[in-house]
């Protein structure tokens, strides 16, 4: 059975981009206990895509936000939905929603589950596989 991803994209202003983090750090852990095999939280670095949509544009982005594109791994859709009735049922969530109602607004949020059709991963021989394989979890800069 194929993985399942649930993903997102929204903005949010840029001198809440600390105070996010935080938040996301804790909705890592209730996705992970409700069964995510990964999450990811991520803020845009290069987003001047050359002949195509680039996400500020689609998002249509104020000049004081940054754009967060988000997505989580379940074994299954199946999964998914019964983990994603979990994380909605966890009271952590009501105190989450408190602490991020003035960072973002899920209206700005685009969201969707996707069925994965293509699964790769470096192989033990390729040069990235040590990347794969470093100890920890590991927050980036922001």
């Amino acid at each position: 059975m194929p993985q399942y991803v649930d993903g997102f994209v929204l903005p949010i202003p840029r001198d809440n981009l600390k105070h996010y983090q935080r938040i996301a750090k804790k909705a890592s852990k209730i996705w992970r206990e409700h069964g995510a095999l990964a999450y990811y939280e991520c803020v845009g670095d290069d987003l001047d895509a050359k002949d195509m949509t680039p996400f500020p544009k689609l998002l249509k982005t104020r000049s004081n936000e940054v754009v967060i594109f988000s997505w989580a791994v379940f074994k299954s859709r199946r999964e998914r939905d019964r983990a994603n009735k979990a994380i909605m049922a966890d009271p952590r969530m009501a105190k989450m929603a408190e602490e991020s109602h003035d960072i973002f607004h899920c209206s700005r949020m685009a969201y969707g589950g996707f069925k994965v059709i293509v699964q790769e991963q470096a192989g033990p021989e390729e040069p990235a596989a040590a990347a794969l394989n470093a100890p920890g979890e590991q927050d980036g800069e922001i």
